[in-house]
């Protein structure tokens, strides 16, 4: 047993970590099959995980590896004309898993300037096509019909990024520590703690559930912009936040760390204008002073101070790209907003503050949504799309009001803080 009085040694933590992410984030039933998702560059945590899942019942274990170079070798000197080209066998990897009744995990690390030098046309086009070719899956994910995981781990590329006046070396460890302490993997129970903090983060969604606000209105003067957003929520929404249930019964955290709780906005009921307060790494390209206005429900002028060509091609690329699909609700006392670290990775980062979701809805954010044909899920404001991004707007001066039918209000949040 760990001493508690003794500090936990990397390799603790790091087994600490592993056995996190398979026993809360994936929740293995015995038998189930198992994808990895791993950049080479975390070879000895995906080992970990692969131990981990067999240890946990998993029949069997398999990983996909992925690697920043091949992809920047890729989109530096590929032909034109050939972005649009997918490797589909990396798709099937995961719906096979997923139709076998399978778990998927993946670790999630990129240099997040990666493709900054890229011409934005490339990413889209090979976004576009594999986000097509990968809707099958990618709406398992969105109806919980599997239980996954996204978690992270250190990579240089990335960690000098967040800690610029570090060696390499030097910037990774840091970077574990900042990773170990967001996750309470630094911890010597961190699974009896999550369980403590799922049941908190439960209680607060089924009190806003109970709520059935018809609205969220935003305020804030962060950064220099001005947020006055109103959010329009789903006819029958239901908050979602920490773990859920697959239909066959598996409870699962899709996301190690998980500061949030989020439910579905009315397509066409979003008006106002509103500001990022931290840049957003989307496709290897950061963007950063990011100012939307949305006219019923609808983006209608979109601009950044840095990446305007990566926001343009998001927002364009359908007609669901142009409406909200996800709001979510972050404490600024979180744990990632009081380290002070920017991660530029929107797992950590959207966990540091409130945010919205450009893109698509999450079925299960709507009573009965699961089973409602897409014209029905629509009707009652859910939203489809291709893509689903995420990208931070809380504060520490943002005040958000609940509102009823009859628009009078009442204070969810002050100050960035919970009231109710």
């Amino acid at each position: 047993m760990t001493n508690p009085s003794k500090p936990l040694t990397f390799e603790q933590k790091l087994q600490n970590y592993a056995r996190l992410a398979v026993q809360v984030g994936l929740g293995i039933r015995p038998g189930q099959r198992v994808l990895v998702q791993a950049p080479v560059d975390t070879a000895p945590l995906a080992r970990l995980l692969v131990r981990e899942a067999y240890a946990a019942g998993a029949s069997f274990v398999d990983v996909r590896w992925d690697d920043d170079d091949v992809v920047l070798a890729r989109f530096e000197l590929a032909p034109e004309g050939t972005f649009d080209t997918i490797s589909k066998w990396r798709v099937n990897a995961e719906t096979e898993v997923a139709e076998a009744g399978g778990a998927v995990i993946a670790i999630r690390a990129a240099n997040p300037g990666l493709l900054a030098t890229v011409d934005a046309a490339r990413v889209t086009a090979h976004a576009r096509a594999l986000a097509a070719y990968r809707k099958p899956y990618t709406a398992q994910v969105m109806t919980n019909r599997l239980n996954w995981n996204l978690i992270s781990a250190p990579i240089a590329g990335w960690a000098q990024v967040m800690f610029p006046d570090s060696s390499a070396d030097e910037a990774v460890s840091k970077q574990w520590d900042a990773i170990f302490a967001a996750t309470r993997a630094d911890q010597p129970d961190p699974v009896a703690l999550w369980h403590t903090h799922l049941a908190d983060l439960k209680r607060r969604r089924d009190t806003l559930t109970a709520r059935q606000y018809h609205a969220l209105h935003f305020s804030s003067t962060a950064t220099g912009g001005q947020t006055d957003l109103t959010v329009g929520l789903a006819d029958r929404h239901i908050w979602g936040g920490g773990s859920a249930d697959t239909p066959g019964g598996i409870t699962f955290t899709a996301n190690i760390p998980t500061e949030e709780v989020w439910t579905a906005p009315h397509r066409d009921r979003v008006d106002g204008v509103v500001v990022s307060t931290k840049p957003l790494s989307y496709n290897g390209v950061l963007v950063d002073g990011i100012r939307i206005r949305f006219e019923g429900g609808r983006v209608v002028e979109a601009t950044a101070t840095q990446g305007q060509d990566a926001l343009t091609q998001m927002v364009a690329t359908d007609e669901g790209s142009h409406r909200l699909g996800e709001v979510a609700l972050v404490p600024h006392s979180s744990p990632i907003s009081r380290s002070g670290l920017f991660f530029f990775n929107t797992l950590y980062d959207e966990n540091a503050a409130s945010h919205i979701a450009i893109g698509s809805a999450y079925r299960f954010n709507l009573t009965g949504g699961i089973e409602m044909s897409l014209e029905d899920f629509n009707a009652a404001g859910g939203n489809d799309s291709l893509v689903h991004v995420d990208w931070m707007i809380g504060s520490a001066d943002m005040n958000v009001d609940g509102l009823n039918a009859q628009g009078e209000r009442e204070a969810v949040m002050r100050n960035g803080e919970f009231v109710i």
